[in-house]
């Protein structure tokens, strides 16, 4: 989101983040950037006063979980954040607010109470809120990811929030965004397997940090994997070679694995967007990232927005 933003036309004052691997993706990428790694909610303002008075407050927050799992931990932390976020508002004081979350946050029952609690919130603080779902895949991301988004604008705004539009014609899909790095080591059949991935991918998850390793989601979206000649069990340390072959499956399946820098170009991170960390550190950070596409288009509706 935080690159995204930056080809809006935004210069972060501050990146936060509590964990470490992704702090050092941050820093590495974008040396002039000032990335704090912490929890959000122990951020003090007051600590850092650069932040007072910016015009974007952007959050991509851990998703917040339904009702039938809202009981556990890690759940009343998540809504928390959101919580959080909302109360720095009242210190940053910024010309506009940015949440991107799950697209249930928007419109669903289950969240009925979130939402209400931001509006209080933001009404009381002279905001005007617009609540919508965009799909990255209209953005030119090769990927059905649903985002739901909550845009606050400061009284004042030259004119009222329009969530952005679609940028593309038609989506694009896996066999297109893949084919290339597919073919890399001289695979044969990397055209007609393009061909047979002829559809977005489905949502990328990074999964959970207290579950095993990198694979592409539950058994319904391994299912849409395997229809496009995907295994969506784990990931390849490398792309077929001529005949096929990835020497770090060991599966015996005819689909084939995709990489973490696949999953990374299904995301729509740049190709020169180094991601620390290990496999499964690395793919957890993409699947958990925002499209950049979705960040830049966000920013620029906000940007028009506030007359900037």
């Amino acid at each position: 989101m935080a690159l995204g933003l930056e080809q809006a036309g935004f210069d972060p004052v501050l990146v936060l983040d509590h964990k470490p691997v992704a702090c050092e993706t941050l820093r590495t990428n974008r040396p002039s950037w000032q990335v704090l790694e912490m929890d959000l909610l122990d951020f003090d303002p007051v600590e850092h006063q650069e932040t007072y008075d910016v015009d974007l407050l952007s959050a991509g927050l851990p998703r917040v979980k339904s009702a039938a799992t809202r009981g556990r931990t890690e759940s009343t932390t998540e809504q928390r954040l959101v919580e959080a976020t909302i109360f720095l508002v009242h210190a940053v004081q910024p010309r506009a607010l940015l949440i991107e979350n799950v697209p249930g946050l928007v419109d669903s029952p289950e969240f009925a109470d979130v939402r209400a609690f931001a509006e209080e919130e933001l009404v009381h603080l002279g905001y005007r809120s617009s609540w919508f779902v965009v799909n990255a895949a209209d953005f030119g991301v090769p990927q059905d990811r649903r985002q739901g988004v909550l845009v606050a604008i400061k009284d004042g705004g030259t004119e009222d929030f329009r969530p952005p539009g679609p940028t593309v014609s038609r989506h694009v899909t896996v066999g297109e965004a893949l084919n290339t790095s597919m073919s890399a080591r001289g695979w044969t059949e990397a055209d007609n397997w393009a061909a047979r991935a002829d559809r977005v991918a489905p949502t990328l998850v990074g999964g959970s940090d207290n579950r095993g390793g990198a694979d592409l989601g539950m058994s319904g979206t391994k299912k849409a994997w395997a229809r496009m000649g995907i295994n969506g069990a784990a990931l390849s340390d490398e792309v077929p070679g001529p005949d096929g072959v990835q020497e770090s499956d060991t599966s015996d399946s005819p689909l084939k694995k995709i990489t973490v820098e696949q999953a990374a170009i299904l995301q729509g991170l740049p190709n020169d967007w180094h991601v620390a960390g290990k496999k499964t550190a690395r793919y957890r950070q993409i699947g958990h990232a925002s499209p950049p596409a979705v960040g830049k288009a966000l920013g620029v509706a906000i940007v028009r927005t506030l007359g900037a």
